[in-house]
């Protein structure tokens, strides 16, 4: 079938067979679909959405147009976990460790920020030496050895994504609920996952500000992956406050060193980070309830476990051995550090967090184009988390920045974005909801 019929097919509302997408995405990738082909496809989705068979066809073919790795040779369940992004959100650098910890594989194939939300390749880079791309061979043998390793999306994984998200992208059709499904699961898949969890985050610092618009995607994501062969649940999760106490690239790295040596307990990071584990390794089988999940897990983070394998990884994949020892030696400091005062008495009571995000990429810590540099040092850090009680002039979080100016208007920014109020706040719950297969 010509590309144009099934553009207009979808354009009239008719269901695509299975064979019609896979023709279409194997144009996509072989060059043959035009640019303006792309386009009007993903136009004729974002009007007429797509049923969940057809989800399933397209996510599968982006999938099989390049590489799907095989783990056969590691005798681990395959597991991983994905976030659709947030602001202080170190949930990856800390989960992977914790899961290979308690016997999981973990082969994480992560992102660069994306708007206001930071990437965990960006954050990664601040390690000297860690490569995020590495040959396929150190990455599998990264893996087995290890058992997890966080790398970058390679180009022989989805290639058709990669194209057609850029022409999404310039078309006003990112957010379409069947696309941004297919785009998400088809890397995931192409990592040769058994399960995988997910994380849809919802609030004012996601992309998604209501939980009716994260339950969609969720049940989207976690109906295709079942469909597609790979066990699939998802945590909608508050995104009200940043996730960490810090925001940044490297003072995210240092919080998640803290936080795998445990000086991080009883924190919503925390609390987080082991429902994510426990989901994990109750869907992989190798727990039967989430409440011995979640203690495995506890107990790899206190016992020191998790921390060791982190090191180890960073180690594998070209960092310095002694991380975990020697974090301050080698995370480069910014040049100036300077507190963030409350201008009254009260509690903190809301949290701009889009306008967190937006401010490290101010600072420089982000991109506002993709060719952008990045400076890893900028960013924020001794965050407080909301219904803290402040006084007047007491800290509510740190800036780091290139310089003093930079650093003045980055305070007086983050002073704004919180809110202070003479009542404390009824607390959010972390987790709002469980969307299952």
């Amino acid at each position: 079938m010509l590309p144009q019929e099934t553009i207009r097919r979808k354009r009239s509302g008719e269901p695509l067979s299975r064979e019609e997408i896979a023709r279409f995405v194997a144009g996509v990738t072989d060059g043959s679909v035009s640019e303006g082909q792309v386009a009007a496809f993903a136009m004729a989705v974002w009007f007429n959405g797509m049923a969940r068979d057809e989800t399933v066809a397209l996510t599968l073919a982006m999938r099989d147009s390049g590489d799907v790795l095989d783990w056969s040779h590691i005798d681990r369940p395959i597991a991983d976990k994905h976030s659709t992004g947030g602001v202080g959100d170190n949930v990856s650098l800390v989960l992977a460790p914790i899961a290979a910890a308690c016997g999981l594989a973990v082969p994480m194939i992560s992102g660069r920020g994306l708007g206001h939300t930071g990437g965990t390749l960006d954050k990664l880079e601040s390690i000297p030496g860690y490569t995020i791309m590495p040959s396929a061979d150190l990455f599998r043998r990264t893996v087995k050895d290890i058992g997890c390793a966080i790398i970058g999306q390679t180009t022989a994984l989805a290639p058709a994504d990669k194209r057609i998200y850029a022409i999404r992208d310039v078309t006003a059709t990112v957010d379409s609920v069947p696309l941004i499904t297919a785009s998400i699961l088809s890397k995931k898949l192409a990592a040769g996952l058994q399960s995988l969890v997910l994380d849809v985050k919802v609030g004012n610092g996601a992309f998604m500000t209501e939980i009716s618009e994260a339950e969609t995607l969720a049940r989207s994501l976690v109906e295709v992956a079942n469909g597609a062969g790979v066990k699939t649940s998802a945590l909608i999760t508050d995104m009200n406050q940043p996730l960490a106490d810090a925001a940044g690239n490297a003072v995210e790295i240092a919080n998640c060193i803290a936080f795998l040596k445990s000086e991080k307990t009883g924190t919503r990071l925390e609390r987080i980070v082991l429902a994510f584990a426990a989901e994990m390794l109750v869907l992989s089988g190798l727990e039967k309830d989430a409440t011995a999940a979640e203690a495995k897990a506890a107990q790899a983070l206190a016992s020191g476990a998790a921390a060791e394998t982190f090191g180890r990884m960073v180690h594998a994949l070209g960092g310095p051995a002694d991380l975990m020892e020697k974090a301050g030696a080698y995370l480069q400091p910014a040049p100036v550090i300077l507190a963030v005062t409350a201008s009254k008495a009260g509690y903190l009571v809301s949290c701009d967090t889009r306008g967190v995000g937006l401010a490290v990429i101010e600072l420089g810590g982000g991109r506002s184009r993709p060719d952008d540099a990045i400076d890893h040092r900028v960013g924020f850090d001794r965050l407080l988390p909301l219904g803290t009680k402040v006084e007047k002039g007491g800290e509510i979080g740190r800036v780091h920045a290139a310089n003093a100016a930079d650093a003045a208007r980055a305070s007086a920014r983050l002073a704004e974005i919180y809110r202070i109020a003479p009542e404390t706040p009824s607390p959010a719950p972390d987790i709002l909801t469980r969307i299952s297969g």
